[in-house]
């Protein structure tokens, strides 16, 4: 009997962790195509996640299989990550560049955040989509959520809502580019420093050209790069918060060390230096995007549409507030900073 079990468990986690992975490679192509490269990998990999559950049903025997892909796995995408970002190209880029994407970043998460707490959302979900909106979207989201301990619920309408807004605004940067008077490269700092995900920033930024996709990336992986200092300090302030409340009596063992944001500045070092090829640094990022999608999918195998319906409209609401004011913000500083 207790062997029958075992072997269930050991099944049933073997198919969870299959499903995921099936699902991220489903979502790798979709990203390929025309329209839905703009939404990116990882956005339809939770979207698949929840048609895949509403229509075929996920055994409750899976659940420890897509627990692992949504938790374990999602750590180890993120620090492969870190080959996505060469810290000499932003050294090179110039400290006016970095001070853009800095502000906005910064001026991001506090509007977005403030403006959810106005709305009353709830305090995690309020500080996952400003980060998502300030950062990198579904990566910075899943990095942070690790911080701070959200629920699925809460890491799941984090991101649809700044995929929904990237989406859009990334629609509407190309339909305005020609109205917005400015350079090729101003554009693609414009891009970079305003917009939420990667794949958002090199699809708004196209109609500018090579040059404007090379400084819109640039600034976008200033912010990725920031990401670090972010979940430390949010980490630190959670934590603080909770000690000062008496939830947690020890300062060490309640201390949430974010190991894997340590892993992701490694990996990028190892990347900056130059050691590893660019073949092997190529095949480890889209490892980096196959894991994080497998975490995305099993996020999606957990979570009900109710979720999206009941928690989603004011996030949403604050989200779209802050975007367009993060929008106008990083119009003004292209020119204040002489980068148009």
């Amino acid at each position: 009997m207790e062997r029958t079990e075992v072997k269930i468990k050991k099944l049933g986690f073997t198919l969870g962790v299959s499903l995921t992975l099936l699902i991220a490679i489903a979502a790798k192509y979709l990203a390929e195509l025309p329209f839905l490269h703009i939404i990116g990998q990882l956005v339809l990999a939770i979207l698949i996640g929840v048609a895949w559950k509403y229509i075929f049903g996920v055994p409750a025997y899976a659940a420890s299989g897509t627990n692992y892909s949504s938790k374990v796995l999602l750590r180890v995408g993120i620090i492969l990550l870190g080959m996505r970002l060469n810290l000499k190209d932003i050294f090179i880029a110039g400290p006016r560049t970095f001070a853009v994407g800095a502000i906005s970043l910064v001026f991001a998460i506090l509007v977005v955040y403030g403006l959810t707490r106005l709305f009353k959302v709830d305090k995690k979900l309020g500080i996952l989509t400003a980060c998502g909106t300030g950062i990198c979207g579904a990566a910075a989201i899943l990095a942070i959520s690790t911080q701070i301990k959200a629920k699925e619920k809460e890491t799941a309408v984090a991101v649809a809502t700044v995929a929904v807004l990237g989406t859009t605004f990334t629609f509407g940067y190309t339909i305005l580019y020609p109205l917005l008077g400015l350079s090729h490269p101003g554009y693609g700092i414009f891009a970079g420093a305003t917009l939420h995900e990667i794949a958002h920033v090199i699809a708004a930024a196209a109609p500018g050209g090579n040059e404007a996709v090379d400084l819109a990336v640039m600034v976008k992986l200033t912010r990725v790069a920031l990401l670090i200092p972010v979940a430390l300090l949010i980490g630190f302030l959670m934590n603080w918060k909770e000690r000062s409340a008496g939830v947690n009596k020890s300062s060490w063992k309640s201390l949430q060390i974010p190991w894997f944001i340590f892993g992701f500045l490694f990996m990028s070092t190892l990347n900056s230096s130059g050691i590893v090829p660019e073949s092997v640094t190529e095949i480890l990022v889209t490892l980096s995007y196959i894991l994080m999608a497998m975490s995305m999918a099993g996020l999606g195998l957990n979570i009900d549409l109710w979720t999206f319906k009941k928690y989603g409209a004011k996030p949403f609401a604050a989200g779209l507030l802050g975007s367009i004011l993060l929008s106008l913000l990083g119009y003004v500083l292209v020119h204040v900073f002489h980068l148009n």
